[in-house]
């Protein structure tokens, strides 16, 4: 009898935990587990140490990214994301962007290959009626800050879902086996969620298994993953991003069911980014937006962004025009741009008339009849810049 009454209890404490996560009441549950500590202390010491040290990682973790994530406010369940054993920390990072996020700047052909897996996603009923699987799979290929993880999640906020994104940092082990276990929760907790998960970096967990300097245990993560691309359901959405897709094992790239490939913007796509990244100062640097695109021609959107936002400081600390500020930023990157761009460049310096002809043919190497040609006469002579 003694032994079905602890079993009864073990049951009715388990149910008050289970109804305080389905209601999200995360507080109840720390308080709860306190008195299950207390409770279990001299019949149960073990479990009630278990117990206890979960309650204190909990309570030390509160003030950053809780572990325990809400659904959309229409779905009353909590999502509990997976958890190294040992660390107890989170293996995904959570982006959470439904109260809206803005598309990234892509190339028109590049955006609309993002919005048809999102309009798959939203018709998979009409897909599946037909026999049609939706896309479950994507890499996302290209240079470090031209939009991909940007452009994921929009992805997870577009079909009204949080993005999962495998933090590296956590479950690279350096236990023998404890890298497999750590990514094989990370899948089945995405699976079970119906979770857009992003494998961020995947070249460094899927390296081509001809690499002899890489350890066994790596080599058997490439033939998990390529099981688990190879098996992910319609339900679900995998995602990965890499800066180096040569180091790519070749068998991975034919299980992704779409290849996004992303480029630094052309200049319409950089004046687009320059626009949104001034914000509230977009008026005040209005007449200068080509000007600022034709500089930074080839650079990463998120370079553009620091560039942008530098010269918003200088402007308010400083009190620098902009126009000086723009002809600044064009004197520092004219030595980084090729040919055709260097061209563009001394055109549009030529139109805003900031600098002389001569000035302009010094710096990019543009002769005077060619911004003669497209810009017509100089308004200025000599060397001196335009007064503001």
């Amino acid at each position: 009898m003694k032994e079905i009454e602890v079993v009864d209890d073990f049951e009715a404490d388990f149910a008050n935990l289970a109804r305080l996560a389905a209601a999200g009441s995360i507080e109840d549950m720390r308080l709860y587990l306190a008195k299950l500590v207390r409770k279990y202390r001299a019949g149960r010491p073990q479990f009630s140490s278990k117990l206890d040290q979960l309650l204190k990682t909990s309570q030390i973790r509160a003030s950053g990214p809780s572990v325990m994530r809400r659904a959309p406010a229409t779905s009353e369940a909590v999502t509990l994301l997976p958890q190294d054993q040992d660390s107890r920390q989170s293996l995904v990072r959570v982006f959470d962007d439904r109260d809206g996020l803005a598309a990234p700047i892509l190339p028109a052909a590049l955006a609309k290959q993002i919005d048809d897996i999102v309009s798959e996603r939203k018709e998979r009923a009409k897909l599946a009626a037909h026999g049609i699987r939706p896309t479950r799979s994507a890499i996302l290929v290209g240079p470090p800050g031209v939009g991909k993880t940007l452009s994921a999640r929009y992805i997870a906020t577009q079909i009204n879902k949080p993005l999962w994104v495998l933090d590296l940092t956590t479950v690279m082990s350096s236990l023998l086996g404890k890298t497999g276990n750590n990514l094989r929760l990370v899948f089945e907790s995405a699976k079970q969620n119906e979770a857009v998960l992003l494998l961020d970096e995947v070249d460094s967990i899927a390296k081509r298994r001809s690499d002899d300097s890489d350890v066994g245990e790596l080599k058997r993560l490439v033939t998990a993953i390529l099981q688990e691309v190879d098996n992910w359901p319609d339900s679900g959405l995998l995602l990965a991003a890499t800066n180096h897709p040569e180091l790519i094992d070749p068998a991975l790239w034919r299980r992704f069911d779409a290849i996004l490939r992303f480029d630094v913007s052309d200049r319409e796509g950089v004046a687009l980014a320059i626009g949104r990244f001034l914000d509230r100062d977009a008026q005040q640097f209005g007449p200068w937006i080509n000007l600022m695109a034709s500089s930074l021609m080839g650079q990463s959107l998120s370079d553009v962004e620091r560039a942008i936002l530098t010269m918003r400081r200088n402007a308010l600390i400083h009190q620098i025009p902009p126009a000086r500020l723009a002809v600044d930023l064009a004197i520092r990157h004219a030595g980084e741009l090729d040919k055709n761009a260097r061209r563009d460049l001394a055109i549009s310096l030529a139109k805003e008339g900031a600098m002389s002809h001569n000035q302009i043919s010094e710096l990019t190497g543009v002769a005077r009849d060619t911004l003669r040609k497209y810009a017509g006469p100089s308004p200025l002579k000599g060397r001196g810049h335009k007064k503001e």
